[in-house]
Protein backbone atom coordinates (compact mmCIF):
# COMPACT_ATOMS: atom_id res chain seq x y z
CA UNK A 1 0.00 0.00 0.00
CA UNK A 2 1.15 3.25 -0.59
CA UNK A 3 0.91 6.49 1.60
CA UNK A 4 -0.10 9.59 0.20
CA UNK A 5 2.29 12.53 0.90
CA UNK A 6 -0.79 14.86 1.72
CA UNK A 7 -2.23 12.35 4.22
CA UNK A 8 1.05 12.10 6.04
CA UNK A 9 0.54 13.48 9.61
CA UNK A 10 4.73 12.90 10.56
CA UNK A 11 6.53 13.46 13.69
CA UNK A 12 10.03 13.21 13.53
CA UNK A 13 11.93 11.50 16.91
CA UNK A 14 15.62 11.11 16.28
CA UNK A 15 17.68 9.17 19.64
CA UNK A 16 21.10 11.76 18.99
CA UNK A 17 22.81 9.40 20.90
CA UNK A 18 22.96 6.72 18.40
CA UNK A 19 25.64 5.95 16.45
CA UNK A 20 24.85 8.73 13.73
CA UNK A 21 21.79 10.36 15.53
CA UNK A 22 23.45 13.87 16.11
CA UNK A 23 24.91 14.61 12.49
CA UNK A 24 21.73 12.95 11.05
CA UNK A 25 19.00 14.98 12.67
CA UNK A 26 19.03 18.29 10.53
CA UNK A 27 19.56 16.48 7.55
CA UNK A 28 16.53 14.51 7.80
CA UNK A 29 14.36 17.32 8.20
CA UNK A 30 16.17 18.64 5.07
CA UNK A 31 15.65 16.21 3.04
CA UNK A 32 11.86 15.26 4.11
CA UNK A 33 11.02 18.78 3.41
CA UNK A 34 12.61 18.46 0.02
CA UNK A 35 10.75 15.22 -0.37
CA UNK A 36 7.23 16.61 0.41
CA UNK A 37 7.24 14.95 3.78
CA UNK A 38 5.62 17.51 5.95
CA UNK A 39 6.92 16.79 9.35
CA UNK A 40 4.69 18.62 11.95
CA UNK A 41 6.71 17.86 15.27
CA UNK A 42 10.54 17.42 15.55
CA UNK A 43 12.22 15.92 18.61
CA UNK A 44 16.26 15.11 18.84
CA UNK A 45 15.94 13.10 22.42
CA UNK A 46 19.56 12.84 24.02
CA UNK A 47 18.32 10.93 26.51
CA UNK A 48 17.63 7.35 24.87
CA UNK A 49 15.57 6.30 28.02
CA UNK A 50 13.34 8.90 27.17
CA UNK A 51 12.49 8.13 23.73
CA UNK A 52 9.35 5.89 24.18
CA UNK A 53 8.01 8.41 26.26
CA UNK A 54 7.83 11.27 23.88
CA UNK A 55 6.70 8.76 21.35
CA UNK A 56 3.61 8.45 23.70
CA UNK A 57 3.53 11.77 24.37
CA UNK A 58 3.14 12.07 20.36
CA UNK A 59 0.38 9.26 19.76
CA UNK A 60 -1.38 10.94 22.59
CA UNK A 61 -1.46 14.39 21.72
CA UNK A 62 -1.30 14.30 18.10
CA UNK A 63 0.64 16.27 15.49
CA UNK A 64 -0.55 19.88 15.54
CA UNK A 65 -4.17 18.78 16.68
CA UNK A 66 -4.25 16.06 14.55
CA UNK A 67 -3.63 12.17 15.19
CA UNK A 68 -0.49 11.25 14.52
CA UNK A 69 0.04 9.02 10.90
CA UNK A 70 3.23 8.45 10.56
CA UNK A 71 6.19 8.40 13.02
CA UNK A 72 9.86 8.75 11.96
CA UNK A 73 12.12 7.42 14.09
CA UNK A 74 15.71 7.51 14.12
CA UNK A 75 17.91 5.15 15.85
CA UNK A 76 19.05 1.71 15.92
CA UNK A 77 17.08 -2.09 17.11
CA UNK A 78 17.10 -0.70 20.80
CA UNK A 79 15.95 2.20 20.04
CA UNK A 80 13.21 0.37 17.55
CA UNK A 81 12.36 -2.48 20.09
CA UNK A 82 12.01 1.04 23.13
CA UNK A 83 8.67 2.06 20.98
CA UNK A 84 6.98 -1.13 19.31
CA UNK A 85 4.92 -1.70 22.30
CA UNK A 86 3.17 2.02 21.61
CA UNK A 87 3.04 1.05 17.94
CA UNK A 88 1.55 -2.47 17.98
CA UNK A 89 -2.26 -2.64 17.11
CA UNK A 90 -2.37 1.24 16.21
CA UNK A 91 -2.73 2.56 12.09
CA UNK A 92 0.12 4.68 13.14
CA UNK A 93 2.97 3.77 10.22
CA UNK A 94 6.79 3.32 10.87
CA UNK A 95 9.23 5.28 9.13
CA UNK A 96 12.81 3.85 10.05
CA UNK A 97 16.10 6.60 9.94
CA UNK A 98 18.46 3.33 10.57
CA UNK A 99 20.85 5.39 12.82
CA UNK A 100 22.56 2.46 15.05
CA UNK A 101 25.40 0.11 15.17
CA UNK A 102 23.28 -2.87 13.85
CA UNK A 103 20.30 -2.19 11.80
CA UNK A 104 19.20 -5.57 12.02
CA UNK A 105 15.79 -4.39 12.00
CA UNK A 106 16.19 -2.23 8.53
CA UNK A 107 18.22 -5.20 7.27
CA UNK A 108 15.45 -7.46 7.45
CA UNK A 109 12.72 -5.02 5.63
CA UNK A 110 15.46 -3.93 3.18
CA UNK A 111 15.56 -0.25 4.05
CA UNK A 112 18.67 1.49 3.29
CA UNK A 113 21.15 2.61 6.14
CA UNK A 114 22.58 6.26 4.52
CA UNK A 115 20.04 9.21 5.82
CA UNK A 116 19.27 10.28 2.04
CA UNK A 117 18.26 6.86 1.24
CA UNK A 118 15.76 5.91 4.00
CA UNK A 119 13.89 9.26 3.60
CA UNK A 120 13.15 8.49 0.15
CA UNK A 121 11.86 5.08 1.30
CA UNK A 122 9.52 7.10 3.53
CA UNK A 123 8.51 9.98 1.17
CA UNK A 124 8.13 7.46 -1.90
CA UNK A 125 8.09 3.59 -0.63
CA UNK A 126 5.04 1.21 0.29
CA UNK A 127 3.38 0.47 3.37
CA UNK A 128 3.57 -3.10 4.61
CA UNK A 129 2.49 -5.34 7.19
CA UNK A 130 5.13 -7.36 9.84
CA UNK A 131 5.17 -9.46 12.81
CA UNK A 132 6.24 -8.39 16.33
CA UNK A 133 7.76 -11.72 18.70
CA UNK A 134 6.65 -11.84 21.88
CA UNK A 135 8.59 -11.96 25.30
CA UNK A 136 5.95 -12.64 27.72
CA UNK A 137 3.96 -8.80 27.07
CA UNK A 138 7.30 -7.46 25.95
CA UNK A 139 7.09 -6.62 21.76
CA UNK A 140 10.17 -7.26 20.02
CA UNK A 141 11.39 -6.77 16.52
CA UNK A 142 14.57 -9.15 15.81
CA UNK A 143 15.39 -11.56 18.24
CA UNK A 144 15.30 -12.33 22.00
CA UNK A 145 17.69 -14.84 23.41
CA UNK A 146 19.66 -16.41 26.35
CA UNK A 147 23.30 -17.06 26.95
CA UNK A 148 26.58 -15.93 24.62
CA UNK A 149 24.35 -13.40 23.25
CA UNK A 150 23.40 -11.64 26.94
CA UNK A 151 27.77 -11.76 27.52
CA UNK A 152 28.06 -9.71 24.30
CA UNK A 153 25.44 -7.15 25.31
CA UNK A 154 27.36 -6.49 28.46
CA UNK A 155 30.40 -6.46 26.93
CA UNK A 156 29.39 -3.82 24.09
CA UNK A 157 30.02 -0.30 25.31
CA UNK A 158 27.95 2.94 23.43
CA UNK A 159 31.21 3.98 23.48
CA UNK A 160 32.64 0.78 21.91
CA UNK A 161 30.02 0.76 19.35
CA UNK A 162 30.80 4.48 18.29
CA UNK A 163 34.08 3.90 18.13
CA UNK A 164 34.07 0.79 16.09
CA UNK A 165 31.02 0.12 14.12
CA UNK A 166 29.38 -2.90 13.50
CA UNK A 167 32.88 -5.25 14.07
CA UNK A 168 32.09 -3.92 17.91
CA UNK A 169 30.09 -7.66 18.21
CA UNK A 170 32.30 -9.99 16.71
CA UNK A 171 35.24 -8.51 19.46
CA UNK A 172 32.57 -8.27 22.55
CA UNK A 173 31.45 -11.98 21.51
CA UNK A 174 35.01 -13.60 21.77
CA UNK A 175 34.87 -11.74 25.14
CA UNK A 176 31.97 -12.91 26.26
CA UNK A 177 32.54 -16.72 25.13
CA UNK A 178 35.61 -16.78 27.19
CA UNK A 179 33.34 -16.17 30.45
CA UNK A 180 29.99 -17.99 29.01
CA UNK A 181 29.02 -20.97 31.95
CA UNK A 182 27.02 -23.28 29.70
CA UNK A 183 23.23 -24.22 30.83
CA UNK A 184 20.36 -26.95 30.60
CA UNK A 185 17.25 -25.74 29.27
CA UNK A 186 13.78 -27.52 28.37
CA UNK A 187 11.96 -26.31 25.18
CA UNK A 188 7.63 -26.88 25.50
CA UNK A 189 5.50 -26.48 23.03
CA UNK A 190 2.13 -25.17 23.33
CA UNK A 191 0.55 -25.80 20.25
CA UNK A 192 1.48 -29.28 20.15
CA UNK A 193 3.85 -28.93 16.98
CA UNK A 194 6.89 -30.48 19.00
CA UNK A 195 7.65 -32.76 21.98
CA UNK A 196 8.61 -30.61 24.56
CA UNK A 197 13.07 -31.44 24.34
CA UNK A 198 15.61 -30.75 26.81
CA UNK A 199 19.34 -29.91 26.03
CA UNK A 200 22.40 -29.68 27.94
CA UNK A 201 25.74 -27.56 28.22
CA UNK A 202 24.16 -24.65 25.89
CA UNK A 203 25.81 -21.83 24.34
CA UNK A 204 22.65 -20.20 23.07
CA UNK A 205 19.04 -20.27 23.01
CA UNK A 206 17.54 -17.43 20.30
CA UNK A 207 14.03 -17.05 19.60
CA UNK A 208 13.95 -14.75 16.55
CA UNK A 209 11.20 -13.04 14.92
CA UNK A 210 13.01 -11.17 11.94
CA UNK A 211 15.73 -12.51 9.75
CA UNK A 212 18.99 -10.64 11.09
CA UNK A 213 20.40 -10.16 14.52
CA UNK A 214 23.69 -8.61 15.91
CA UNK A 215 25.00 -6.82 13.05
CA UNK A 216 23.97 -8.89 9.98
CA UNK A 217 23.79 -12.55 11.52
CA UNK A 218 20.78 -15.02 10.15
CA UNK A 219 18.75 -16.75 11.96
CA UNK A 220 17.77 -18.86 9.74
CA UNK A 221 17.99 -18.79 5.42
CA UNK A 222 14.23 -18.96 5.82
CA UNK A 223 13.41 -16.31 8.24
CA UNK A 224 11.13 -13.66 7.65
CA UNK A 225 9.24 -11.17 9.49
CA UNK A 226 6.03 -12.16 7.76
CA UNK A 227 5.91 -15.38 7.87
CA UNK A 228 3.73 -15.69 11.54
CA UNK A 229 6.09 -17.86 12.87
CA UNK A 230 9.25 -17.97 14.92
CA UNK A 231 12.52 -19.56 14.42
CA UNK A 232 14.05 -21.04 17.39
CA UNK A 233 17.62 -22.51 17.55
CA UNK A 234 19.90 -24.00 20.22
CA UNK A 235 23.69 -23.96 19.86
CA UNK A 236 25.51 -26.80 22.16
CA UNK A 237 28.22 -25.90 23.87
CA UNK A 238 31.00 -28.59 21.97
CA UNK A 239 34.10 -28.58 21.14
CA UNK A 240 35.71 -25.95 19.92
CA UNK A 241 36.56 -26.85 16.32
CA UNK A 242 32.37 -27.39 16.25
CA UNK A 243 31.93 -23.74 17.22
CA UNK A 244 34.43 -22.44 14.73
CA UNK A 245 32.83 -24.72 11.80
CA UNK A 246 29.08 -23.06 13.57
CA UNK A 247 30.64 -19.56 13.14
CA UNK A 248 31.74 -19.72 9.81
CA UNK A 249 27.51 -19.81 8.60
CA UNK A 250 26.08 -17.61 11.13
CA UNK A 251 25.65 -14.98 8.20
CA UNK A 252 23.93 -16.73 5.83
CA UNK A 253 21.94 -18.99 8.61
CA UNK A 254 23.01 -22.40 7.54
CA UNK A 255 24.66 -23.14 10.76
CA UNK A 256 21.08 -24.77 11.56
CA UNK A 257 22.19 -27.83 9.98
CA UNK A 258 25.60 -28.30 11.80
CA UNK A 259 26.09 -30.72 14.32
CA UNK A 260 25.34 -29.48 17.87
CA UNK A 261 22.47 -27.05 16.60
CA UNK A 262 18.78 -27.84 16.55
CA UNK A 263 16.08 -25.68 15.13
CA UNK A 264 12.66 -25.32 15.25
CA UNK A 265 9.82 -23.40 13.65
CA UNK A 266 6.96 -22.52 15.45
CA UNK A 267 4.39 -20.07 16.80
CA UNK A 268 4.84 -20.07 20.25
CA UNK A 269 7.48 -21.68 22.98
CA UNK A 270 8.10 -22.02 26.05
CA UNK A 271 11.49 -21.97 28.00
CA UNK A 272 13.02 -23.02 30.86
CA UNK A 273 16.58 -23.09 32.23
CA UNK A 274 19.04 -23.89 34.71
CA UNK A 275 19.94 -21.85 36.32
CA UNK A 276 18.30 -18.76 35.27
CA UNK A 277 19.42 -17.05 32.68
CA UNK A 278 18.59 -13.15 31.67
CA UNK A 279 17.10 -12.80 28.37
CA UNK A 280 18.89 -9.97 25.66
CA UNK A 281 15.16 -8.81 23.67
CA UNK A 282 16.75 -6.87 20.94
CA UNK A 283 20.10 -6.01 22.39
CA UNK A 284 18.29 -5.07 25.49
CA UNK A 285 18.47 -7.27 28.49
CA UNK A 286 14.82 -6.75 29.80
CA UNK A 287 13.77 -10.76 31.49
CA UNK A 288 14.97 -13.73 32.66
CA UNK A 289 13.89 -17.01 32.39
CA UNK A 290 11.16 -18.81 32.47
CA UNK A 291 9.30 -16.92 29.61
CA UNK A 292 7.08 -17.89 27.05
CA UNK A 293 7.25 -16.60 23.36
CA UNK A 294 4.96 -16.09 20.99
CA UNK A 295 4.76 -14.32 17.43
CA UNK A 296 1.66 -11.67 16.97
CA UNK A 297 0.74 -11.51 12.71
CA UNK A 298 0.68 -8.29 10.64
CA UNK A 299 1.12 -6.27 14.08
CA UNK A 300 3.55 -3.47 12.54
CA UNK A 301 2.65 -1.38 10.01
CA UNK A 302 6.12 0.56 8.60
CA UNK A 303 7.24 2.05 5.06
CA UNK A 304 9.89 0.11 2.93
CA UNK A 305 11.32 1.07 0.04
CA UNK A 306 9.00 0.05 -3.00
CA UNK A 307 11.50 -2.11 -4.35
CA UNK A 308 11.09 -4.47 -0.81
CA UNK A 309 10.35 -7.94 -0.51
CA UNK A 310 10.77 -8.76 2.91
CA UNK A 311 6.74 -8.08 3.67
CA UNK A 312 3.54 -6.94 1.71
CA UNK A 313 0.30 -5.13 3.33
CA UNK A 314 -2.41 -7.31 4.19
CA UNK A 315 -4.67 -4.60 4.73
Amino acid sequence: MTFEKSRKKAALVVNTRSRTGEAAFSEAVDRLEDLGVEVGATFAVRDPSRISETVKGILDGGVSGEPCSLLILGGGDGTVSSVVDLLAGTDVVLGLLPLGTANDFARTLEIPTSVAGACDAIANGKVVDVDLGLAGDNYYVNVASVGLSVGVTRALSPQMKKRMGAIAYPVAAIKAFFTHEPFDAKLSFPDGDYEPIEHERLLQVAIGNGRFYGGGLAVSPEAGMDDGTLDVYTIEMGRHRNLFGIARYLRSGDFINYEGVEHYVTKRVHLETDPEQKINIDGEVVAASPEEFTVEKNALKAMVPESSNAARFDG
